[in-house]
């Protein structure tokens, strides 16, 4: 009985690993130019990845409740501001229902 449950366990550890071991992070710092007021927000973005698909966003550290995806573009909202993040060309740019626009480039966080 004891040797059956320890070979139930590390079944259980090891599928749990690889399953946290598929799930790749990509974050981003997006500087975006906001008009009309003409400013500059660096935006962070976190996205996760299983199997090459994205399943999690977290915008500026909140976590998005909705998105969807379109090959390399990530498309999204948060507070009425409409966003998209090219995760390829490493552009953002968002609208705020026609009242205010932003587009600007990302840099991806390199990890060690």
């Amino acid at each position: 009985m004891g040797l059956l449950l320890a070979f139930i366990t590390g079944l259980l550890l090891a599928s749990s690993f690889a399953l946290a071991s598929a799930v790749k992070s990509k974050q981003f710092t997006c500087a975006a130019f906001y008009l009309p007021a003409r400013s500059i927000w660096n935006r962070q973005v976190d996205i996760r990845f299983q199997n090459k698909q994205p399943v999690s966003v977290h915008i500026d550290g909140l976590p998005v409740f909705a998105f969807a995806s379109d090959g390399p573009v990530i498309l999204t909202a948060i507070d009425n501001e409409r966003i998209q993040i090219h995760t390829q060309s490493l552009l953002w740019t968002s609208d705020f229902r026609g009242m205010a626009s932003s587009q600007g480039a990302c840099l991806e966080a390199v990890t060690k």
